[in-house]
């Protein structure tokens, strides 16, 4: 069920905030280290609302389209873009997003780059890494030439690693895949100091993300809610 109240919204921020606490207490952390990211895809601007007055300012769409209307109805937060870039569209996304979490090889990243620095931006980015073979994302042995790509071009700034491991039927499944894009970030600091970031864990496996280092934790379900199905 979509969350309808606010006591709900109110009430999960801060379940989730206790969740990364305990997690972090476990492997020596500071919880200040780890960002919620909103995942808002068909959330109500009201229902983000609630949970920016609760002190989320972090927000991820996945829909150019939505972007587009959240940045008008909810001035004053950070916007990270996670969903896919397409080239027809990605101006807008230059234009909107704060962060962008899924800059992938070809034409579209590219395109973001150019349109940013024609409007003297500079998007800190991540790189989404694909260990299963056939989603989006560069692959982890063609990380390194990738990143230095991405490095060195003007308009976006390599700020860091992003992954979405395969479903997981239990939070635990999710460890080897967290745990490999931990070590990819260890051997891509050695070239790119910037790239710190961490961007994985969701609604199941969050604490197990934030025990395996992540920095930006994207959370939709736990927050606001089952979305209603697709009709």
């Amino acid at each position: 069920m979509t969350m309808k109240t606010r006591e709900q919204v109110v009430r999960n921020v801060a379940t989730i905030r206790a969740g990364i606490a305990e997690a972090c207490e476990r492997v020596g952390r500071d919880p200040a280290s780890v960002t919620i990211v909103a995942a808002s895809k068909t959330v109500p601007a009201e229902v983000m609302r609630w949970a920016h007055e609760e002190g989320v300012n972090d927000f991820g769409e996945n829909y150019v389209k939505e972007l587009q209307a959240r940045h008008i109805e909810l001035p004053g937060v950070r916007w990270h873009f996670v969903g896919t870039l397409q080239t027809n569209t990605v101006h807008h996304v230059a234009r909107l997003a704060d962060v962008v979490h899924t800059v992938e090889p070809g034409n579209a990243w590219r395109r973001l780059a150019r349109r940013a620095a024609a409007t003297r931006r500079t998007i800190p980015v991540l790189i989404e890494v694909d260990f299963t073979g056939h989603r989006t994302g560069v692959a982890p042995e063609e990380l390194p030439a990738f990143a230095d790509d991405v490095a060195t071009t003007e308009g976006v700034r390599l700020v860091g690693l992003m992954t979405l491991p395969p479903l997981p039927a239990v939070p635990e499944e999710a460890r080897p895949f967290l745990r490999r894009l931990r070590d990819l970030r260890h051997d891509l600091v050695s070239g790119h100091p910037e790239a710190v970031e961490l961007s994985m864990g969701m609604s199941l496996d969050y604490g197990i993300a934030v025990e395996e280092g992540a920095t930006i934790v994207r959370i939709g379900t736990a927050l606001f809610g089952e979305r209603p199905p697709k009709t």
